[in-house]
C-alpha cells in the first residue's frame, strides 16, 4: 500500500507562523515518504529466509511513521478551516462535563499533560467499549497509544511544533494558544463516530 500525503489549508493562527507550519508539513511529508519506503522494503524482504531481523525492524519503523502521519493529519485538520467552538450541547461537551465536571477542569488537566517533559503528544481519546474519555501522553509517536481508544483531539509537543515561534521557554504559551484556537468541529465528529 502506498500512502498519499494530504494537503492542508491553515487559517491564520496566533503565535504560529506560516513558515513554521510549512516546515511542519514538510516533516509530515517525511513520515509519508518513510512509511512508503518501509512498506516497499518489507515487500522486498518478506520471502528472504534471512530477512527476519530486517522485516521486524522495518515494521517497527513503519509503525512509528504511520502514527506520525495520523497524529499530524488530525492535528493539522484541527487548525484548518473555520474555528469552531466546542458546542456545549454536543455529546462530546456533555461527556467532558461528566468526566471532569467542566470544560475548564478538563483544560487544566490537558495543559498539565501537554507540559510532560520530553517529546510526544498530549491526546484526548475515547474508549467507546468502556465509555471512557481520557487525556493521555503518547511518547514520540507510538509509545502510550491506548488500545481501542479513538483519537479525539491532540497537540504535537515535539519541539518542531513550537520552537521556531515560541522558543523552548514558550512551550506553555504554545499550549494555551493552541487550545484557544483549535477548532472543535472535527473533535465533535470523531467522538460521535
Amino acid at each position: 500500500m502506498t500512502y498519499t500525503a494530504k494537503t492542508f489549508e491553515f487559517r491564520t493562527l496566533k503565535g504560529v507562523s506560516e513558515k513554521s507550519l510549512s516546515e511542519h508539513v514538510g516533516l509530515y511529508n517525511g513520515y509519508v515518504k518513510h512509511y512508503n519506503l518501509a512498506t516497499d522494503l518489507m515487500g522486498k524482504y518478506v520471502n528472504d529466509p534471512d530477512g527476519q531481523y530486517i522485516m521486524t525492524e522495518l515494521n517497527r519503523r513503519r509503525s512509528f511513521e504511520y502514527n506520525g502521519i495520523k497524529n499530524h493529519e488530525y492535528y493539522f485538520a484541527d487548525l484548518c478551516g473555520e474555528q469552531i467552538a466546542l458546542d456545549p450541547n454536543s455529546a462530546l461537551a456533555k461527556k467532558v462535563d461528566e468526566t471532569w465536571g467542566s470544560f475548564d477542569a478538563w483544560r487544566v488537566e490537558f495543559e498539565k499533560i501537554a507540559m510532560t517533559r520530553g517529546i510526544g503528544w498530549a491526546v484526548l481519546s475515547y474508549d467507546a467499549d468502556a465509555g471512557v474519555l481520557q487525556n493521555g501522553w503518547v511518547d514520540e509517536q507510538h509509545f502510550g497509544q491506548v488500545n481501542s481508544a479513538k483519537y479525539i483531539m491532540g497537540i504535537d509537543m515535539w519541539e518542531h511544533s513550537f520552537v521556531a515561534d515560541y522558543q523552548p521557554s514558550g512551550r506553555k504559551q504554545y499550549v494555551m494558544d493552541f487550545l484557544d484556537q483549535v477548532s472543535w468541529g472535527n473533535a465533535m465528529e470523531r467522538y460521535e463516530k
